[in-house]
């Protein structure tokens, strides 16, 4: 059990702004035998959690973005807001992607896209990406 709550930790970790790369442990415990629907499980899990705090944060930013000390332009926050406008909701089954998917999550915060909306769209993108790397390694 300690394996797939390592997995589920570095998962986490992973889906936040740390560096953490939860694949390379996921192939690792899958060459070391462990059952593939646990690990799937415990790494999707966990770095729908992961996401889970940025989106939280997300929430949290239009608080923040009119202080002078923070670091944020408006512009910038205007730009991804119009590019969510754009692009929906949708955008988060993306969130999976290593450049770009964690700051989709805090997009999704930011605007306010209700908790339940965002962690399915989320937990399918991230499911769908952990199935792809346990499937490729099955078929090795």
């Amino acid at each position: 059990m300690t394996d797939y709550l390592l997995l589920c930790a570095v998962a986490f970790g992973a889906a936040t702004l740390l560096p953490f790369y939860s694949e390379i442990l996921l192939v690792a415990q899958l060459r070391d035998g462990l059952d593939p629907l646990l690990l799937w499980l415990f790494a999707t899990t966990g770095n729908t959690l992961g996401a889970g705090v940025n989106w939280w944060i997300g929430l949290r930013l239009g608080d923040y973005s009119k202080r002078r000390w923070f670091n944020t332009r408006k512009r910038d926050i205007e730009r991804a807001q119009n590019w969510f406008n754009r692009y929906g909701k949708w955008s988060l089954l993306m969130t999976w992607l290593p450049i770009g998917g964690d700051a989709l999550t805090v997009i999704g915060g930011l605007m306010k896209v209700p908790a339940s909306t965002f962690f399915i769209l989320v937990a399918t993108g991230k499911g769908l990406r952990y199935a792809v790397v346990i499937m490729g390694y099955l078929a090795i």
